[in-house]
């Protein structure tokens, strides 16, 4: 059946990896000739640029039973064949929303992230309560197998309803290194590129920096977060703020990855990564801690190195090995490949086209 409606629901467009993916998801689906609809609570616009702007937005409001109940107005009054929430809490509110109206059946639910990593109360309850929500509605989406088994084993989902689409990318803006010779020559740049907060665990990462024996070798560490100034204190008493630099922010940072000889994650969990990903579209090797997402990317030597989480020596030895020799740029490009924009609009049209047809078909009018 033809896709006719679908409403996104997020918190916002805000500089986060989720609400870039809904943000291409819902562009790629536009220029399909779906319309789409992204619902959002709050006003952000980093990531608003990745929207193609005949895109509808619907503001729905920080108060959650408001936002809750404008969401269930939104769905009876556009009947979307299919309505898709994202990230904690408003997996539960899309629920409660999808129930008031009897829509359950084309309601779907998106997990992007550890629960250990959610901060805030609700959406830390919103998590314990994927025993029930997982069950009520049409599908879940996680992204890898390393985040659909965490929802089954430790959060307790359905496992009948839960399914692995891989986040899409933004890759076409790509401008990777031509050749290994041609990365080799470059400065000895390590990119890291995410917020600046404990799950990123980059505190790690400048310890290992400051291992090094390569003394011209620099650290850029593209976000903007609370830790902030921790870091720029730890670098400091490790004698490498003249080399480690925090530019902050930076919504398309693609010019960073052109001049970067590897990137490097340190994080202690990551359900996917988007930045893996960026990083071989641009021909970069990528030294990952084995923290979930990242070693579904990184599944040959050829496109980067994965060491144990939380192990200084040994990342600090990758992020060596890996300045010393980049390596052929080739196997990464072709790699990326396959977690395009385009590719993942498949697989989520695939799965929004079954669910609405066991829904009984579309009902969204133009």
């Amino acid at each position: 059946m033809a896709l006719k409606r679908v409403v996104f629901y997020i918190r916002s467009l805000g500089g986060r990896g989720a609400e870039r993916v809904v943000a291409l998801l819902a562009s790629g689906f536009a220029r399909r000739g779906v319309d789409c609809i992204v619902a959002v609570e709050a006003e952000a616009q980093e990531n608003a640029a990745f929207l193609e702007p005949h895109i509808r937005i619907v503001n729905l409001g920080t108060s959650h039973l408001r936002a809750t109940l404008r969401l269930a107005q939104l769905l009876a009054a556009e009947r979307p064949d299919i309505s898709i929430s994202t990230l904690g809490v408003r997996n539960l509110k899309h629920v409660i929303a999808a129930a008031l109206v009897l829509r359950l059946r084309r309601a779907l639910l998106s997990y992007h992230g550890h629960v250990e990593a959610e901060p805030r109360f609700l959406d830390r309850l919103s998590n314990r309560l994927t025993p029930l929500t997982t069950r009520l509605a049409a599908a879940s989406v996680c992204v890898s197998n390393w985040m659909r088994v965490h929802v089954i084993r430790d959060l307790h989902g359905s496992a009948r309803r839960s399914v692995t689409l891989y986040n899409p990318v933004a890759i076409e803006s790509a401008r990777p290194a031509a050749s290994a010779a041609e990365l080799a020559r470059r400065d000895l740049v390590i990119l890291a590129v995410g917020r600046l907060e404990p799950v990123k665990d980059y505190g790690l990462l400048i310890a290992a920096f400051a291992r090094l024996e390569l003394k011209e070798a620099r650290l850029v560490i593209i976000g903007e977060g609370p830790l902030r100034a921790a870091l720029e204190q730890q670098a400091r008493e490790l004698g490498v703020a003249d080399r480690v630099e925090l530019p902050g922010y930076v919504a398309e940072p693609w010019s960073y990855f052109e001049r970067a000889r590897l990137c490097a994650i340190s994080s202690t969990s990551e359900s996917f990564s988007n930045v893996a990903v960026e990083a071989l579209a641009h021909g970069l090797p990528v030294v990952s801690t084995d923290c979930g997402g990242p070693a579904e990317i990184i599944t040959a030597p050829e496109l980067g190195t994965l060491v144990p989480v939380g192990d200084q020596a040994a990342l600090a030895r990758a992020l060596g090995a890996a300045l010393a020799a980049p390596g052929d740029p080739a196997p990464r490009v072709a790699c990326a490949g396959a977690f395009s924009v385009e590719r993942a609009v498949d697989a989520y049209q695939r799965l929004f086209e079954m669910v609405a047809a066991e829904a009984g078909g579309s009902l969204a009018k133009r």
